[in-house]
Protein backbone atom coordinates (compact mmCIF):
# COMPACT_ATOMS: atom_id res chain seq x y z
CA UNK A 1 0.00 0.00 0.00
CA UNK A 2 1.26 3.47 -0.86
CA UNK A 3 1.85 5.66 2.21
CA UNK A 4 3.00 9.29 2.33
CA UNK A 5 3.93 10.98 5.61
CA UNK A 6 3.29 14.70 5.99
CA UNK A 7 5.11 16.99 8.42
CA UNK A 8 5.88 20.22 6.61
CA UNK A 9 5.07 23.28 8.67
CA UNK A 10 6.17 25.62 5.87
CA UNK A 11 3.89 24.28 3.15
CA UNK A 12 0.15 24.88 3.40
CA UNK A 13 -0.36 22.67 0.32
CA UNK A 14 1.59 19.72 1.70
CA UNK A 15 -1.44 17.56 2.46
CA UNK A 16 -3.08 18.19 -0.89
CA UNK A 17 0.21 17.57 -2.67
CA UNK A 18 0.47 14.22 -0.89
CA UNK A 19 -3.07 13.25 -1.93
CA UNK A 20 -2.34 14.24 -5.52
CA UNK A 21 0.87 12.20 -5.48
CA UNK A 22 -0.90 8.94 -4.73
CA UNK A 23 -1.40 6.61 -7.70
CA UNK A 24 -4.83 5.79 -9.11
CA UNK A 25 -5.19 2.77 -6.83
CA UNK A 26 -4.94 5.14 -3.85
CA UNK A 27 -3.13 4.84 -0.54
CA UNK A 28 -2.71 6.58 2.81
CA UNK A 29 -1.67 10.10 3.74
CA UNK A 30 -0.43 10.21 7.34
CA UNK A 31 -0.38 13.45 9.32
CA UNK A 32 2.41 12.87 11.81
CA UNK A 33 2.85 14.14 15.36
CA UNK A 34 2.83 17.91 15.67
CA UNK A 35 0.86 20.70 14.00
CA UNK A 36 0.21 20.83 10.26
CA UNK A 37 -1.42 23.90 8.73
CA UNK A 38 -3.39 23.26 5.57
CA UNK A 39 -5.71 24.82 3.02
CA UNK A 40 -8.68 22.92 1.57
CA UNK A 41 -8.09 19.20 1.05
CA UNK A 42 -9.82 17.46 -1.86
CA UNK A 43 -9.70 13.70 -1.45
CA UNK A 44 -10.12 11.08 -4.16
CA UNK A 45 -11.19 7.45 -4.33
CA UNK A 46 -9.34 4.80 -2.31
CA UNK A 47 -7.58 7.36 -0.10
CA UNK A 48 -7.18 7.21 3.68
CA UNK A 49 -6.34 10.37 5.60
CA UNK A 50 -4.80 9.20 8.89
CA UNK A 51 -4.16 11.71 11.70
CA UNK A 52 -1.73 10.20 14.18
CA UNK A 53 -2.20 10.52 17.91
CA UNK A 54 -0.81 13.90 19.08
CA UNK A 55 -1.08 15.27 15.53
CA UNK A 56 -3.14 18.38 14.86
CA UNK A 57 -4.43 19.17 11.38
CA UNK A 58 -5.21 22.88 11.46
CA UNK A 59 -7.01 24.80 8.71
CA UNK A 60 -6.11 28.16 7.23
CA UNK A 61 -8.11 31.25 8.19
CA UNK A 62 -7.61 32.81 4.74
CA UNK A 63 -10.92 32.60 2.86
CA UNK A 64 -9.09 32.49 -0.47
CA UNK A 65 -7.64 29.10 0.48
CA UNK A 66 -11.13 27.63 -0.13
CA UNK A 67 -11.45 28.83 -3.73
CA UNK A 68 -12.30 28.20 -6.53
CA UNK A 69 -15.96 27.41 -5.85
CA UNK A 70 -17.09 23.78 -5.88
CA UNK A 71 -20.44 22.04 -6.26
CA UNK A 72 -22.03 21.73 -2.84
CA UNK A 73 -25.29 21.59 -0.96
CA UNK A 74 -25.77 24.52 1.38
CA UNK A 75 -28.47 24.04 4.00
CA UNK A 76 -30.35 21.73 1.65
CA UNK A 77 -29.96 23.65 -1.63
CA UNK A 78 -27.48 22.86 -4.43
CA UNK A 79 -25.09 25.61 -5.49
CA UNK A 80 -21.44 26.50 -6.02
CA UNK A 81 -19.73 27.95 -2.98
CA UNK A 82 -16.48 27.97 -1.03
CA UNK A 83 -14.94 24.53 -0.86
CA UNK A 84 -15.61 22.55 2.31
CA UNK A 85 -12.37 22.17 4.26
CA UNK A 86 -12.17 18.44 3.48
CA UNK A 87 -14.11 17.63 0.30
CA UNK A 88 -14.76 14.76 -2.07
CA UNK A 89 -17.13 14.49 -5.04
CA UNK A 90 -18.10 11.30 -6.89
CA UNK A 91 -15.58 9.16 -4.99
CA UNK A 92 -15.60 5.82 -3.18
CA UNK A 93 -13.67 4.04 -0.45
CA UNK A 94 -12.55 7.09 1.52
CA UNK A 95 -11.52 7.03 5.15
CA UNK A 96 -10.56 9.70 7.70
CA UNK A 97 -9.19 8.10 10.85
CA UNK A 98 -6.60 8.22 13.62
CA UNK A 99 -6.56 9.45 17.21
CA UNK A 100 -5.32 12.93 16.35
CA UNK A 101 -7.30 16.17 16.10
CA UNK A 102 -8.67 18.42 13.37
CA UNK A 103 -9.22 22.12 14.11
CA UNK A 104 -11.18 24.22 11.62
CA UNK A 105 -10.31 27.56 13.23
CA UNK A 106 -13.88 28.45 12.37
CA UNK A 107 -14.10 31.54 14.54
CA UNK A 108 -13.12 33.80 11.62
CA UNK A 109 -16.22 32.65 9.71
CA UNK A 110 -18.83 32.74 12.44
CA UNK A 111 -19.76 36.42 12.14
CA UNK A 112 -20.92 35.71 8.56
CA UNK A 113 -24.12 34.34 10.15
CA UNK A 114 -25.20 37.96 10.57
CA UNK A 115 -24.28 38.85 6.98
CA UNK A 116 -25.73 35.92 5.03
CA UNK A 117 -29.38 36.97 4.93
CA UNK A 118 -29.70 38.30 1.38
CA UNK A 119 -27.64 35.54 -0.26
CA UNK A 120 -29.30 32.79 1.77
CA UNK A 121 -32.76 34.00 0.80
CA UNK A 122 -31.72 34.23 -2.86
CA UNK A 123 -30.36 30.68 -2.75
CA UNK A 124 -33.30 29.16 -0.90
CA UNK A 125 -35.71 30.63 -3.46
CA UNK A 126 -33.58 29.81 -6.51
CA UNK A 127 -35.48 26.67 -7.50
CA UNK A 128 -38.89 28.31 -7.19
CA UNK A 129 -37.59 31.09 -9.47
CA UNK A 130 -36.18 28.68 -12.05
CA UNK A 131 -32.48 29.34 -11.38
CA UNK A 132 -30.42 26.24 -12.21
CA UNK A 133 -27.77 24.95 -9.77
CA UNK A 134 -24.96 25.82 -12.22
CA UNK A 135 -26.04 29.45 -12.06
CA UNK A 136 -26.19 29.61 -8.25
CA UNK A 137 -22.60 30.76 -7.73
CA UNK A 138 -21.64 32.40 -4.44
CA UNK A 139 -18.21 32.06 -2.75
CA UNK A 140 -17.74 35.72 -1.93
CA UNK A 141 -17.35 37.53 1.35
CA UNK A 142 -20.34 39.66 0.38
CA UNK A 143 -22.57 36.57 0.05
CA UNK A 144 -21.16 35.22 3.34
CA UNK A 145 -22.36 31.63 2.93
CA UNK A 146 -20.10 29.54 5.14
CA UNK A 147 -18.91 26.14 3.86
CA UNK A 148 -19.24 22.83 5.66
CA UNK A 149 -16.17 21.51 7.48
CA UNK A 150 -16.11 17.98 5.96
CA UNK A 151 -18.40 17.32 3.04
CA UNK A 152 -18.40 14.25 0.80
CA UNK A 153 -20.99 14.49 -1.96
CA UNK A 154 -22.26 11.55 -4.02
CA UNK A 155 -19.67 9.17 -2.55
CA UNK A 156 -19.79 5.49 -1.50
CA UNK A 157 -18.16 3.53 1.31
CA UNK A 158 -17.11 6.32 3.67
CA UNK A 159 -15.55 5.87 7.12
CA UNK A 160 -14.90 8.45 9.85
CA UNK A 161 -13.17 6.90 12.84
CA UNK A 162 -11.42 7.80 16.12
CA UNK A 163 -10.48 11.45 15.58
CA UNK A 164 -11.48 14.61 17.45
CA UNK A 165 -12.82 17.48 15.36
CA UNK A 166 -13.62 20.99 16.50
CA UNK A 167 -14.74 24.44 15.41
CA UNK A 168 -15.50 24.42 11.73
CA UNK A 169 -17.19 27.28 9.91
CA UNK A 170 -20.68 25.71 9.81
CA UNK A 171 -21.94 22.09 9.62
CA UNK A 172 -19.12 19.86 10.81
CA UNK A 173 -19.38 16.41 9.18
CA UNK A 174 -21.77 16.57 6.24
CA UNK A 175 -22.16 13.57 3.92
CA UNK A 176 -24.50 14.38 1.01
CA UNK A 177 -26.00 11.81 -1.41
CA UNK A 178 -23.65 9.23 0.10
CA UNK A 179 -24.11 5.49 0.53
CA UNK A 180 -22.62 3.27 3.24
CA UNK A 181 -21.34 5.84 5.74
CA UNK A 182 -19.81 4.77 9.06
CA UNK A 183 -18.88 7.15 11.90
CA UNK A 184 -17.27 5.51 14.93
CA UNK A 185 -15.54 6.73 18.10
CA UNK A 186 -15.58 10.39 17.08
CA UNK A 187 -15.45 13.38 19.40
CA UNK A 188 -17.12 16.46 17.91
CA UNK A 189 -16.64 19.76 19.77
CA UNK A 190 -18.05 22.96 18.29
CA UNK A 191 -19.05 26.37 19.54
CA UNK A 192 -20.17 28.63 16.67
CA UNK A 193 -23.56 29.27 15.04
CA UNK A 194 -24.97 26.41 12.93
CA UNK A 195 -22.02 24.19 13.85
CA UNK A 196 -24.04 20.97 13.86
CA UNK A 197 -22.01 17.88 14.66
CA UNK A 198 -22.97 15.33 12.00
CA UNK A 199 -25.54 15.90 9.24
CA UNK A 200 -26.46 12.89 7.09
CA UNK A 201 -28.10 14.61 4.10
CA UNK A 202 -30.05 12.49 1.57
CA UNK A 203 -27.83 9.51 2.44
CA UNK A 204 -28.54 5.77 2.41
CA UNK A 205 -27.19 3.33 5.01
CA UNK A 206 -25.54 5.36 7.78
CA UNK A 207 -24.14 4.04 11.07
CA UNK A 208 -23.17 6.45 13.86
CA UNK A 209 -21.86 4.68 16.96
CA UNK A 210 -19.79 5.33 20.10
CA UNK A 211 -19.46 9.05 19.28
CA UNK A 212 -19.44 12.02 21.67
CA UNK A 213 -20.93 15.40 20.78
CA UNK A 214 -20.85 18.85 22.37
CA UNK A 215 -21.92 21.31 19.71
CA UNK A 216 -23.04 24.85 18.92
CA UNK A 217 -26.21 23.60 17.24
CA UNK A 218 -27.85 20.18 16.79
CA UNK A 219 -25.48 17.31 17.57
CA UNK A 220 -26.88 14.98 14.90
CA UNK A 221 -29.28 16.43 12.32
CA UNK A 222 -30.82 14.23 9.63
CA UNK A 223 -31.80 16.14 6.48
CA UNK A 224 -32.83 15.60 2.85
CA UNK A 225 -33.00 18.95 1.09
CA UNK A 226 -34.96 22.15 1.41
CA UNK A 227 -38.34 23.00 -0.09
CA UNK A 228 -38.51 23.10 -3.92
CA UNK A 229 -34.87 22.10 -4.40
CA UNK A 230 -35.35 19.13 -2.11
CA UNK A 231 -38.36 18.02 -4.15
CA UNK A 232 -36.40 18.40 -7.39
CA UNK A 233 -33.51 16.24 -6.17
CA UNK A 234 -35.94 13.84 -4.49
CA UNK A 235 -33.39 11.78 -2.56
CA UNK A 236 -34.51 10.66 0.91
CA UNK A 237 -32.25 10.15 3.89
CA UNK A 238 -32.89 6.57 4.94
CA UNK A 239 -31.62 3.60 6.91
CA UNK A 240 -29.77 5.54 9.62
CA UNK A 241 -28.76 3.88 12.89
CA UNK A 242 -27.47 5.87 15.87
CA UNK A 243 -26.27 3.82 18.83
CA UNK A 244 -24.19 4.09 22.00
CA UNK A 245 -23.58 7.81 21.52
CA UNK A 246 -23.13 10.47 24.23
CA UNK A 247 -24.45 14.01 23.87
CA UNK A 248 -23.08 16.62 26.27
CA UNK A 249 -24.35 19.90 24.87
CA UNK A 250 -26.04 21.48 21.88
CA UNK A 251 -29.46 22.53 20.66
CA UNK A 252 -30.95 19.06 20.10
CA UNK A 253 -29.05 15.83 20.67
CA UNK A 254 -30.79 14.07 17.77
CA UNK A 255 -32.79 16.13 15.30
CA UNK A 256 -34.66 15.28 12.14
CA UNK A 257 -35.25 18.33 9.93
CA UNK A 258 -36.16 20.94 9.44
CA UNK A 259 -34.79 20.49 5.89
CA UNK A 260 -36.46 17.14 5.15
CA UNK A 261 -38.18 17.87 1.83
CA UNK A 262 -36.73 14.82 0.08
CA UNK A 263 -38.11 12.55 2.79
CA UNK A 264 -36.64 10.79 5.84
CA UNK A 265 -37.37 7.15 6.69
CA UNK A 266 -36.14 4.15 8.65
CA UNK A 267 -34.27 5.92 11.47
CA UNK A 268 -33.29 3.92 14.58
CA UNK A 269 -31.60 5.60 17.55
CA UNK A 270 -30.93 3.55 20.66
CA UNK A 271 -28.79 3.15 23.78
CA UNK A 272 -27.74 6.79 23.93
CA UNK A 273 -27.10 9.19 26.82
CA UNK A 274 -28.16 12.85 26.54
CA UNK A 275 -27.41 15.63 29.02
CA UNK A 276 -27.18 19.43 29.14
CA UNK A 277 -28.72 20.06 25.72
CA UNK A 278 -31.54 22.48 24.95
CA UNK A 279 -33.68 19.60 23.70
CA UNK A 280 -33.26 15.86 23.67
CA UNK A 281 -35.04 14.48 20.61
CA UNK A 282 -36.45 16.96 18.10
CA UNK A 283 -38.38 16.17 14.92
CA UNK A 284 -39.12 19.48 13.24
CA UNK A 285 -40.64 20.82 10.06
CA UNK A 286 -42.93 23.57 8.84
CA UNK A 287 -45.43 24.57 6.18
CA UNK A 288 -43.62 24.83 2.84
CA UNK A 289 -41.22 21.95 3.42
CA UNK A 290 -43.39 19.16 2.02
CA UNK A 291 -41.68 15.79 2.19
CA UNK A 292 -42.23 13.19 4.90
CA UNK A 293 -40.72 11.66 8.02
CA UNK A 294 -41.75 8.08 8.71
CA UNK A 295 -40.74 4.87 10.43
CA UNK A 296 -38.65 6.40 13.21
CA UNK A 297 -37.75 4.59 16.46
CA UNK A 298 -36.05 5.90 19.60
CA UNK A 299 -35.31 3.23 22.19
CA UNK A 300 -33.33 2.99 25.44
CA UNK A 301 -32.48 6.68 25.71
CA UNK A 302 -31.43 8.33 28.98
CA UNK A 303 -31.76 12.10 29.36
CA UNK A 304 -30.89 14.51 32.15
CA UNK A 305 -30.76 18.27 32.66
CA UNK A 306 -32.54 19.12 29.41
CA UNK A 307 -33.27 22.85 29.24
CA UNK A 308 -36.50 22.80 27.21
CA UNK A 309 -38.34 19.81 25.70
CA UNK A 310 -37.11 16.28 26.27
CA UNK A 311 -39.01 15.22 23.14
CA UNK A 312 -40.49 17.65 20.63
CA UNK A 313 -42.35 16.67 17.47
CA UNK A 314 -43.59 19.67 15.51
CA UNK A 315 -44.74 20.64 12.03
CA UNK A 316 -44.85 24.26 13.17
CA UNK A 317 -41.11 24.90 13.50
CA UNK A 318 -40.61 28.62 13.83
CA UNK A 319 -37.07 29.14 12.60
CA UNK A 320 -35.88 29.10 9.00
CA UNK A 321 -33.02 30.68 7.07
CA UNK A 322 -35.61 31.86 4.51
CA UNK A 323 -39.40 31.85 4.67
CA UNK A 324 -40.82 29.18 2.32
CA UNK A 325 -42.75 30.38 -0.72
CA UNK A 326 -45.20 27.44 -0.82
CA UNK A 327 -47.79 26.09 1.61
CA UNK A 328 -46.93 22.42 1.03
CA UNK A 329 -47.23 20.59 4.31
CA UNK A 330 -44.90 17.86 5.60
CA UNK A 331 -46.28 14.45 6.57
CA UNK A 332 -45.18 12.64 9.76
CA UNK A 333 -46.07 9.00 10.47
CA UNK A 334 -45.06 5.86 12.38
CA UNK A 335 -42.98 7.18 15.27
CA UNK A 336 -42.09 4.94 18.21
CA UNK A 337 -40.57 5.99 21.54
CA UNK A 338 -39.67 3.13 23.88
CA UNK A 339 -37.94 3.11 27.26
CA UNK A 340 -37.08 6.81 27.32
CA UNK A 341 -35.77 7.64 30.80
CA UNK A 342 -35.82 11.33 31.70
CA UNK A 343 -34.26 12.78 34.87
Amino acid sequence: MNTIYVNDKNNIKAVQNAVDSLPKEGGTVVITKGEQLTSAIHLKSNVTLHIEENALLKFSTDFNDYLPPVFTRWEGVECYNYSPFIYAHNCENIKICGKGSIDGMGQVWWHWKKLQGDAATKLCRAQSEGILPKDRVFATEEAALRPSFIQFINCKNITFKDFTIKNGPQWTIHPVYCENVTAQNLTVLTQGPNTDGLNPDSCNNVLIENCTFDTGDDCIAINSGLNEDGWRVNRPCQNVEIKNCTFKGGHAAIAIGSGMSGGVQNIYAHNCIISNTERGIRIKSMKGRGGYVKDVTFKNIKMSNIELDDIQVTTNYGSSTAVPVSDKAPVFSNFKFENINVD
